[in-house]
């Protein structure tokens, strides 16, 4: 019965994003139907198949193992804070982060995950059909973060026009970076954290694709040279790169932390403020009302799916560390295929502050006319991250039981 719910569920979301798209005579039915295959396959590959499984596990720890060698320099500089029965948010999650992000940073400089994205990106294009460069940018920011891969995207995103400017846009708000991976294994069951990046990515495609479908001539289907490839002033001084890495650790590691406390601290303003109109109205009652179809069609018991609701409508309007902070402790007691659409769900980037976040970096990257486009289509970008969030743990979700 529930598994049937789940496979309805997922139809309706690919539904919903062809009720909504922008031109949906342009859909490549063919593409976006190999797409929906590859991902049922890579799904059951990573949680039903037994090699599969041991790949997701192994990386899973081999996260967590990173987390551990980075408590060492946490616990030379703040040995009070790592030695303690239970560690603090910011300590046991964040603070990891200052040796991970430099990590990721030292094989870019190298050149090795430069390599590796433009071998999966040709890859997935060529499985897919779909643009080379759309591929592409799905792999980078998978490994980069969404302004990171922007960033360095500058010269292809002034060649190209608003609409594909706008498809970028769109799969920025369903990015996970691969730096900040380990903070989300130390909160949730790792498998599925793991499991839910590659069909992400994949998803991300498809949902675009079918609500801002664009026609790409085969002479605009180019990879333009990448401004971080480009070395006109030759390439800096490691240390100087180093440095650099490691202060914009530092920043981000504020900026999660400066999100969590102001968020949750006015989520819980809002309730007080609600709880004088009616003791039962809270932020999270209101989301979960709203949101309870999309949980149920997850294939979930009436309980289980208004609870999911509520987390879902949080981490849409928080961020996806205020949820995971919540749940971090009892997760792992609830079914299987509760933790599996929970967590798939939870690991993405979409909510409203990365709205923000995108068009700051397109603002400083594309004309104004371009800017404006996006700036116009924010409910589509919004739409994009929820679709893609709902597909991705229906998608795993299947094969979780």
């Amino acid at each position: 019965m529930f598994i049937i719910i789940n496979i309805i569920g997922l139809l309706l979301f690919v539904g919903l994003a062809v009720l909504c798209s922008k031109n949906r005579k342009d859909i490549k039915w063919y593409s976006i139907g190999t797409m929906l295959v590859v991902n049922l396959v890579v799904s059951w590959l990573l949680t039903g198949f037994p090699i599969g499984r041991d790949i997701v596990l192994g990386a899973a720890n081999g996260f967590n193992a990173l987390v551990q060698v980075a408590y060492t320099g946490i616990a030379f500089a703040l040995p009070s804070l790592v030695h303690v029965k239970q560690m603090d948010f910011v300590v046991s999650v964040l603070l990891p982060i200052l040796m991970i992000i430099p990590l990721f940073d030292i094989l870019t400089y190298i050149g090795v995950l430069p390599w590796i994205i433009k071998w999966i990106g040709r890859g997935l294009a060529k499985v897919t059909g779909q643009p080379k460069f759309e591929s592409f940018f799905a792999v980078e920011m998978m490994f980069l973060g969404n302004t990171e891969a922007l960033a360095i995207s500058g010269i292809q995103l002034k060649q190209m026009n608003k609409q594909r400017n706008l498809t970028l846009a769109m799969m920025s708000m369903s990015c996970v970076t691969a730096s900040i991976v380990g903070a989300y294994t130390q909160l949730m069951p790792g498998q599925f954290v793991l499991t839910a990046i590659p069909v992400n990515v994949i998803n991300a495609i498809i949902i675009t694709n079918i609500l801002n479908p664009v026609v790409v001539p085969v002479e605009e289907d180019t990879i333009a040279t990448m401004s971080a490839e480009s070395g006109e002033n030759g390439k800096e001084p490691f240390f100087s790169f180093l440095g650099d890495s490691i202060l914009g650790a530092g920043k981000l590691v504020l900026i999660i932390t400066a999100n969590v406390i102001a968020f949750v601290a006015l989520a819980a303003l809002v309730d007080k403020l609600l709880g004088i109109v009616n003791p039962w109205l809270s932020l999270e009652h209101i989301l979960g009302i709203i949101m309870f179809p999309f949980a149920w069609l997850m294939g979930l018991n009436t309980a289980d799916a208004f609870q999911f609701a509520q987390y879902m409508g949080t981490k849409l309007v928080t961020n996806e560390f205020v949820v995971m902070g919540q749940i971090t402790n009892s997760v792992k007691d609830l079914a299987p295929h509760y933790q599996a659409v929970l967590t798939v769900f939870l690991t993405s980037f979409a909510n409203f502050s990365t709205v923000g976040m995108i068009i700051g970096a397109f603002k400083g990257l594309v004309n104004h006319e371009k800017n404006e486009y996006i700036a116009k289509n924010v409910g589509f970008m919004l739409l994009s991250g929820v679709l893609v969030s709902l597909l991705s743990a229906a998608t795993v979700g299947l094969f979780i039981w």
